[in-house]
C-alpha cells in the first residue's frame, strides 16, 4: 500500500463516513483504477457513480459504492496532500539556491524537489528534465495548468551546462509539446552575469515569445548569491549600471510583445529595479500580475491596495500607535513611503521601518523571506521599538510561527518584549496592522 494514501480524517456527515470509512484507512482504487496521485483521485471522482476499494492496515479490502454529484468532495483527508512522493531534482544548477544553504539546518530544507505536478498545485516551477513520456501524457489527460518552468536559457548547449545535466538540452521540444497540446505555462529565467544574459537572454526571449499565448508570461529574475558559494562556480552579483541594462533589454521586448500580442509578456522582478535605484512600473506593465509568485509587481501590488484601503479608511480620531516594522532592503523604501502615506491621514500613527541586514546569508540578500530570528532580535535588541514590531507573514515557515533558523515569534517577543504581529502580504492587512486593527482595537 502507498503510504502517502492513508487516510487522516473522515469528515462527519460525509459520503466516506456514511460508508463507515475510517482514520488509519489506506485508498487503493476508486472505479476499479489504481490512485497514483491526487490527480488520479479527483479524476476518478469527477463521476455520477463511483466506487471505492479501501484496505485496512493488515491489508483487508472493502469495497464502497455510492451516487454522488460530480463535484461532491466525499470527505477523505490524507496524511500527503499529493497522494504520492514528491519528484526530487536530477540537476545540479549553478544557480540553486539550496546548495547555497548553511550546514546544520532542519532537513527540510535541503530537499530539491522538481514536480511539475507541484506548479499545478502550488506555483512551483520545474525544470522538466525529469520528465517522462507517461508524465507528459497525464498532463495532457488531466490538463494540467498552468505548468511553471525553470527554462533559464533555450540554448540546448548552455543549458545542459547551467543544469549541469545532459539531458536538459531538449527543453524548447518539451515546450513545444505542451504548446501544441494548448496547455498554459510560464516561463522562469535565473539570471547569471556573463553566462545566460545579454545576447542570450535576447534568444530566451524570443524563443519563448514563440510560444504566446500558451506560454502566458516569463519572468527574469536575478541570481540569489549567499556567503556559503564554497566549492561552487563563481558568479559575480549585478550591479546598478548591469540592472539599468537588463531593465532597458527586457523593456525592449516588452514592446515587441505589446506590438505583437497586446500584452507586455516578461518581466524583471523587483529585485532588479532595487539594484538600478528605479521606480516600480506602473500596475499595468504586469499584466495582471500573472509572475507574482515570482517576486513580480508584489511592491507595485502593495503600493495600489495600500492605497486604496487608505482612501477608504474612515479617519480615527482617537487612535494613537507608534509601530516598528522590521523588513529586508528590498521592501524597506516602500514600507517607508506607505507609512509616510498613513502619517499624513492620521497623525498620531507614528512608524519606524527597520531594514534587516541578512548576516545569516549575506548582505547580497535582501528580500524578507530569508531574514532569521536571530538576526532580526541581534539588530534591533535595544532600540526604542514603540509599542508593537510588525514582521511580514513571509518571514515565517508557511502555517507556522517559525523563522528559517528554527527560532519562533515567541521567542523573538519574549527577547524583545514588545509584542509581535504578523502581517498579511497585502495592503489592506498593512494598513489594518498599522493601525491596530488587527486587534480589534477599532
Amino acid at each position: 500500500m502507498n503510504k502517502f494514501t492513508k487516510i487522516k480524517e473522515v469528515t462527519k456527515g460525509s459520503l466516506a463516513d456514511s460508508w463507515g470509512i475510517c482514520p488509519g484507512d489506506f485508498l487503493v482504487a476508486i472505479n476499479d483504477v489504481e490512485i497514483e496521485d491526487v490527480f488520479d483521485y479527483y479524476y476518478q471522482l469527477d463521476n455520477l457513480y463511483v466506487t471505492i476499494t479501501v484496505a485496512n492496515e493488515e491489508g483487508e479490502t472493502k469495497q464502497y459504492a455510492g451516487e454522488k454529484d460530480p463535484d461532491e468532495d466525499i470527505g477523505l483527508v490524507f496524511e500527503e496532500g499529493l497522494l504520492d512522493d514528491y519528484k526530487s531534482c536530477s540537476n545540479k544548477c549553478i544557480f540553486c539556491f539550496i546548495d547555497q544553504m548553511p550546514p546544520g539546518m532542519r532537513e527540510t530544507l535541503y530537499f530539491k524537489d522538481d514536480d511539475t505536478r507541484l506548479s499545478f498545485l502550488q506555483g512551483n516551477y520545474a525544470t522538466l528534465t525529469n520528465m517522462k513520456e507517461k508524465d507528459f501524457e497525464r498532463i495532457e489527460k488531466y490538463r494540467l495548468a498552468p505548468i511553471n518552468v525553470s527554462v533559464h536559457t533555450t540554448n540546448p548547449e548552455l543549458r545542459c551546462e547551467m543544469l549541469n545535466n545532459r539531458f536538459a538540452g531538449k527543453i524548447m521540444d518539451q515546450l513545444k509539446r505542451l504548446y501544441d497540446s494548448e496547455i498554459e505555462m510560464n516561463g522562469q529565467v535565473v539570471l547569471c552575469k556573463d553566462i545566460n544574459d545579454k545576447d542570450e537572454l535576447d534568444r530566451t526571449i524570443g524563443d519563448l515569445l514563440s510560444l504566446y499565448p500558451q506560454m502566458q508570461s516569463m519572468s527574469v529574475v536575478p541570481l540569489g548569491v549567499t556567503k556559503y558559494r564554497e566549492g561552487l562556480r563563481h558568479i559575480e552579483p549585478y550591479n546598478k549600471e548591469d540592472a539599468l541594462k537588463i531593465i532597458a533589454q527586457i523593456e525592449k521586448w516588452q514592446s515587441i510583445a505589446m506590438e505583437k500580442h497586446g500584452v507586455h509578456f516578461v518581466q524583471a522582478s523587483d529585485e532588479w529595479y532595487l539594484t538600478a535605484e528605479l521606480p516600480f512600473p506602473e500596475e499595468s506593465v504586469y499584466d495582471g500580475y500573472i509572475q507574482l509568485e515570482n517576486g513580480v509587481g508584489m511592491m507595485r501590488l502593495l503600493h495600489e491596495e495600500f492605497m486604496y484601503a487608505l482612501e477608504c479608511e474612515r479617519i480615527h480620531p482617537f487612535i494613537k500607535k507608534k509601530n516598528t516594522i522590521a523588513t529586508g532592503k528590498l521592501a524597506a523604501p516602500m514600507m517607508e513611503e506607505l507609512s509616510a502615506e498613513c502619517n499624513k491621514k492620521y497623525k498620531n500613527v507614528h512608524t519606524n521601518v527597520v531594514t534587516i541586514r541578512n548576516d545569516f546569508f549575506g548582505e547580497t540578500i535582501t528580500v524578507s523571506g530569508l531574514i532569521t530570528g536571530k538576526d532580526l532580535i541581534n539588530q534591533l535588541k535595544g532600540r526604542d521599538l514603540g509599542d508593537r514590531l510588525l514582521i511580514p507573514i513571509n518571514m515565517l515557515r508557511s502555517g507556522e510561527e517559525t523563522f528559517l533558523d528554527d527560532v519562533t515569534v515567541s521567542e523573538v517577543s519574549e527577547t524583545l518584549q514588545i509584542p509581535v504581529v504578523i502581517v498579511k502580504s497585502s495592503g489592506d492587512c498593512l494598513l489594518k496592522a498599522l493601525l491596530g486593527k488587527e486587534q480589534g482595537d477599532l
